[in-house]
């Protein structure tokens, strides 16, 4: 079988003829034996089997969770659009920059499928399928965008039992790319600790764009949390997730 054309997206009827295939996917694996790790892969199906089913933000945001090399494919209007998501490394390979994608794409984008990754990290010392250099982006600011533009409109599941959230003091807000009412209220978050329902009732914000905002300062992993009376889930001053801070 050919490998996925790095060049082309996928489209959908030809997508969905491959997958009916048993054991083919869009792209030949590194190990055809590799499978996904149970964790990640519970995590997955649990989405499949509630109203976030097709969530592509929770869906990236469980293989952060779990630091796992996954390769993903997204409905993208009429296209199937693969990315390979390297969490430690925090990049992302892709044909084509998804941040860059028009919003109307990015509102209604739907994950349809996880497979094991067809494509190396860059600097791995079997460099076979390590593909060439601009094909990899910084994942951080997609998920940021995702976050912003994407389809959810509800806060992330990591986030729904946390009482109370701010900023990351140390968080440096130009490179968070937030403007107007959000970027205010990112400001605010770094002086106070508030609930969603305080946020939304700020200037310029409401519940959605509260939720917004939250998925995409935790997703840059500089969101810091409190937690339910009772239950110290994340003690205030931890972040809710640990990026590596060496890397940009």
């Amino acid at each position: 079988m050919r490998e996925f054309d790095d060049v082309e997206l996928w489209r959908v009827s030809a997508f969905q003829r491959l997958q009916r295939s048993p054991g083919e996917s869009a792209y030949t694996r590194l190990d055809e034996t590799a499978v996904l790790s149970t964790s990640l892969m519970a995590d997955l199906n649990a989405l499949r089997q509630d109203a976030l089913q097709g969530d592509a933000l929770e869906v990236m945001a469980a293989c952060v969770r779990h630091s796992e090399p996954t390769l993903l494919y997204f409905q993208y209007e009429a296209v199937v659009w693969p990315l390979t998501l390297f969490p430690s490394e925090r990049l992302y390979h892709s044909p084509r920059d998804l941040a860059q994608a028009c919003a109307s794409g990015l509102a209604s984008l739907r994950f349809l499928r996880a497979e094991p990754p067809g494509v190396r990290a860059p600097g791995n010392s079997q460099r076979e399928r390590v593909m060439p250099a601009h094909q990899y982006r910084p994942l951080v600011p997609l998920l940021r965008t995702l976050a912003l533009q994407g389809p959810r409109k509800t806060p992330l599941s990591a986030l729904k039992t946390k009482t109370s959230v701010r900023l990351n003091p140390g968080a440096v807000l130009k490179n968070l790319g937030l403007q107007g009412a959000m970027g205010s209220a990112a400001e605010r978050l770094r002086r106070e600790s508030v609930d969603l329902r305080e946020i939304a009732a700020w200037p310029g914000m409401n519940a959605e764009r509260a939720s917004r905002l939250v998925n995409a300062l935790y997703l840059s992993g500089e969101l810091i949390g409190g937690s339910q009376p009772g239950r110290p889930e994340v003690k205030l001053g931890e972040r809710l997730l640990s990026w590596a801070r060496t890397r940009v």
